[in-house]
């Protein structure tokens, strides 16, 4: 596997990322990983990686890159002690609708990499970063085959931001892994999204897994190696079917 740091220029400044591809030739498939409220840490890394190994070239931003350069969070202590008062701030700096804006910046980052195959790309996301994946697809319908969201919260709120609003302009296949104990994506939540769905017509699979919010990361007390297992078979034969070249 091969990997690079990289920055890409957006109108509300420089954003570091990580660029993950399979060793040996290529182009692949290209796919934006849009991280959680922990932010870039290595558990972030290591998941993008076992992407990368699966055939993909994997673009892993930095979505609090207007906050400057961050210390990256020791999931394990940061639970340990109060949660919100550690992520809220950085989790304030973006939402899915700056994260959409910084999406065009990110696609045409992949499309000047020669190792990235020419054709739409995939989005997934985790915890935050599900619905800034939904509605960046949505905001580039043309750019996007596919998206996925794991343990996505605040999917279908009041705010104007919220992905449930963008669903209409979706083109992407979807596929949503919903974590059964989730604060951040209740029932009553849960069924206005996937109303909202239905009515836009969006090609999708909900998944609702048997497990806490934040199971497929690496890094969480709550992770569930067999739950995340299955996510990952899920998510890479999406991408296998709906990208070019694969």
């Amino acid at each position: 596997m091969n990997r690079i740091q990289i920055g890409i220029d957006t109108p509300e400044g420089r954003c570091p990322a990580e660029f993950l591809t399979p060793g040996g030739g290529g182009p692949w498939p290209g796919v934006i990983f849009y991280m959680d409220g922990f932010g870039l840490r290595p558990a972030t890394t290591t998941m993008a990686a076992r992407l990368a190994a699966a055939g993909f070239a994997v673009l892993l931003p930095d979505l609090f890159y207007r906050l400057g350069p961050l210390e990256p969070l020791d999931a394990g202590a940061v639970f340990a002690g109060d949660v919100l008062s550690v992520i809220g701030p950085r989790m304030a700096s973006t939402d899915p609708a700056r994260g959409a804006d910084d999406t065009r910046a990110f696609l045409n980052a992949l499309a000047e990499r020669a190792e990235v195959l020419p054709g739409k790309v995939g989005a997934v996301g985790f915890c935050m970063g599900g619905g800034i994946a939904i509605a960046s697809a949505a905001a580039y319908p043309d750019r996007f085959g596919a998206v996925a969201s794991f343990h996505g919260g605040n999917l279908a709120t009041d705010a104007p931001s919220s992905p449930h609003l963008r669903l209409p302009a979706l083109t992407a296949e979807l596929y949503v892994a919903a974590a059964r104990e989730d604060a951040s994506y209740p029932p009553a939540m849960a069924e206005r999204f996937e109303a909202a769905l239905r009515t836009a017509g969006v090609p999708h699979r909900i998944d609702t897994v048997d497990a806490a919010h934040g199971w497929m990361n690496e890094d969480f007390p709550v992770y569930d190696a067999a739950a995340a297992a299955k996510g990952w078979a899920e998510l890479i034969a999406l991408f296998r079917r709906t990208l070019p070249g694969d």
